[in-house]
């Protein structure tokens, strides 16, 4: 269902409650007399199938309610807003929609994020699984998998938002999801591993060998630090411009996931070398992410600051 919230002139409330009640497809009427302020009217709530939500509408807007009052509709992936007021609203602030950022969404966001819930351990700790299988076999499609299922980005943007907002208790939760993750998805998996190269399916020779598509987890550079701060831009805009699919593409592009995992299956065959070269990419990777997180969320805040200032100017 979706759910329609109205605000109607007085001399309107009767023609919209009519229509509702003569659409197919309504239900939970409800109308509070003189309730709205601005603008002033009567507020009008309903639900409506999503099936039959197009001619709901289109009677509300022959009505003139878009023009003379507002119509909001919310659930099922629709969040709409049809009215004039509206409109003038947002021309009238600074910047534009898709650029701001709302603090407190995000705090509470990545704070979620952030959560050392079973979920969360249990998601990092597969990715790394996957990630393994992929460095062993040295298989790319493997590696890709591994980096889209991890759920890492979530702490290291809680990272971010605690050091520019200066909130310890949302640094604390991310720093401790963080570590506690990584430390438990490497441990499984070294064990793992272990009983794959007990059933035949693991061999150190493997992962010592030639592995053109997956030897880069365990050879950082500088370039290693460069994608990490690019995708932790990336990811941090995506996150506090609501535009969440691009974090797919974020998560592919950083080899956090698979640099552990490497290192977890180094480290169970005993190859110092291999274990060391992991754990500086993953290093690279987490702090290239939340050094470019941070510097991102600086620039957008400072960004915001300077709209409200000359909005403040030109409304002196």
């Amino acid at each position: 269902m979706l759910h329609v919230r109205l605000i109607t002139p007085p001399e309107r409330t009767d023609d919209v409650v009519r229509l509702i009640e003569s659409a197919v497809g309504t239900a939970h009427l409800v109308v509070l007399p003189a309730a709205a302020r601005k603008p002033a009217g009567d507020v009008v709530l309903c639900d409506v199938a999503r099936e039959a939500g197009e001619d709901l509408l289109g009677g509300l807007r022959k009505l003139g309610i878009d023009r003379t009052g507002s119509i909001t509709v919310e659930g099922e992936g629709v969040d709409l807003t049809l009215s004039e007021q509206s409109e003038k609203a947002e021309k009238s602030a600074p910047g534009e929609s898709a650029d701001a950022v709302l603090w407190e969404d995000l705090e509470e966001v990545t704070s979620e994020d952030s959560s050392l819930s079973v979920t969360y351990l249990a998601f990092i700790t597969l990715a790394t699984m996957i990630a393994a299988c992929g460095v062993v076999l040295d298989n790319a499609v493997l590696i890709v998998g591994a980096m889209a299922v991890g759920p890492e980005f979530g702490p290291l943007a809680g990272i971010a938002t605690a050091l520019v907002q200066r909130t310890p208790r949302l640094a604390l939760r991310s720093l401790t999801a963080l570590l506690a993750g990584f430390a438990l998805a490497m441990t499984v998996t070294a064990g793992f591993a272990l009983f794959m190269d007990a059933v035949g399916l693991f061999s150190e020779a493997k992962l010592k060998g030639p592995r053109p598509g997956t030897g880069f987890v365990a050879a950082p550079d500088a370039f290693s630090l460069v994608v990490a701060a690019l995708a932790g831009a990336a990811g941090t805009l995506s996150l506090t411009s609501a535009k969440s699919g691009a974090l797919i593409g974020v998560a592919i592009s950083v080899t956090t996931i698979p640099a552990a995992a490497n290192a977890a299956v180094a480290l169970a065959y005993g190859d110092i070398t291999q274990t060391r070269g992991s754990v500086v990419q993953l290093l690279l990777n987490l702090s290239g992410i939340v050094l470019a997180g941070t510097l991102t969320l600086l620039a957008q805040k400072w960004f915001w600051a300077r709209q409200r200032e000359r909005t403040r100017g030109k409304a002196g």
